[in-house]
């Protein structure tokens, strides 16, 4: 099984794909894939992280990270 991962707090958007095998008893878990969207030049100019400019940063990043992934979506 593929897991889609998903962090959207703070100053960082990032996706991952990590593969799950084993099962229940014994569960093995790889990534497959990792990408990750850094805020931080545009929370630079106000001196730590704005909640509103990091909330349209992760609206503008998740499509563009997705597509990167190879994930569509409608």
């Amino acid at each position: 099984m593929n897991i889609l991962s998903i962090e959207t707090s703070c100053d960082e958007t990032a996706l991952s794909i990590v593969e799950c095998t084993g099962g229940a008893k014994a569960p093995r878990f790889k990534v497959l894939k990792n990408l990750i969207h850094s805020q931080i030049p545009e929370h630079r100019p106000f001196g730590g992280v704005v909640p509103n400019i990091a909330k349209r940063e992760h609206i503008k990043n998740l499509p563009i990270l997705l597509r990167k992934l190879g994930i569509s979506y409608n």
